[in-house]
């Protein structure tokens, strides 16, 4: 039994089996919403996000985990003699990462790693179930560090935003790019480069058109895929991420393909109907 004990933080939208089977310990990033704070996935499920969005016409703040968080969260493994390898949403996107490195030396050198992902959502998982398979067949953590240096830059995370309105209530877009875009149909495509969330490009029309592009952008590499997992997350676009597992499984080789659900932080940001395929290309 390995004795390093992996950790990330809510961001990284792991679906629950995952979490369970590999002993995953996740940090809740917060969403404020008027004068109520909440835990992300403990206290408010992104259903009940939409719903108050939609009933108050506002959007609500992430925040991150405070220093003392993490403390609170590392020092039963550390008492337990476990090492502590947190691998944590983008340092470009969010102070996660440098409050989880402040919460690191209060414990003795050597205990807790923070690795910065330079991602979000399942890019993040991807992450985490290699550094937890990694530590089940021996590795230390510097040499999982080593190997997650290597993954990290060929990651790639590419989603489709159903509605300019939640980047424009987050401050995101403006007012009147939101409202051309929601005249003209125009559906964001994003891509994740150097850590920082970047327009791909746009696809005017129906939705469909946008889903059908981010799929011939994956297959064109699908002779490029490394190991497992590849994962298809969505924002209340259950179907639309079937019909894209369907497609994946049946277009390559892949023996695991992962559905997950966005978690509130994540859909603060892109609303609801956002569906995104996430994976790691060969060196």
């Amino acid at each position: 039994m390995s004795t390093i004990r992996i950790f990330s933080d809510s961001t990284s939208d792991l679906p629950e089996e995952m979490k369970v089977r590999y002993g995953i310990e996740i940090v809740p990033l917060y969403v404020v919403f008027e004068d109520r704070t909440y835990r992300d996935g403990v206290d408010l499920t992104p259903q009940q996000l939409f719903d108050k969005v939609s009933q108050s016409g506002k959007l609500p703040k992430s925040a991150a985990p405070s220093p003392a968080d993490f403390s609170r969260a590392f020092a039963p493994c550390i008492e337990r003699g476990e090492q502590i390898l947190y691998i944590s949403l983008s340092s470009e996107l969010s102070s996660t990462y440098q409050n989880a490195r402040i919460a690191a030396d209060d414990f003795p050198d050597g205990s807790v790693t923070v690795f910065d992902s330079l991602n979000l959502s399942t890019a993040i998982g991807i992450q985490v179930i290699r550094a937890a398979r990694f530590a089940e067949s021996g590795l230390g953590v510097e040499e999982i560090v080593h190997n997650l240096n290597r993954i990290r830059p060929e990651l790639d995370t590419e989603f489709v935003i159903d509605t300019l309105e939640y980047l424009y209530k987050g401050g995101r877009c403006s007012g009147m790019q939101n409202l051309i875009g929601s005249l003209l149909s125009i559906r964001p495509v994003v891509k994740v480069i150097d850590g920082k969330m970047t327009p791909a490009y746009k696809v005017r029309g129906k939705r469909e058109k946008a889903i059908d592009k981010m799929l011939q952008n994956f297959l064109a590499n699908k002779d490029r895929l490394d190991e497992g997992p590849i994962f298809v997350v969505h924002a209340a676009a259950e179907q639309d991420a079937l019909r894209i597992r369907e497609v994946i499984l049946r277009e390559t080789n892949a023996a695991e393909v992962l559905l997950a659900s966005a978690g509130c932080v994540i859909s603060t940001h892109c609303g609801p109907s956002t569906v995104g395929v996430m994976y790691a290309r060969k060196p």
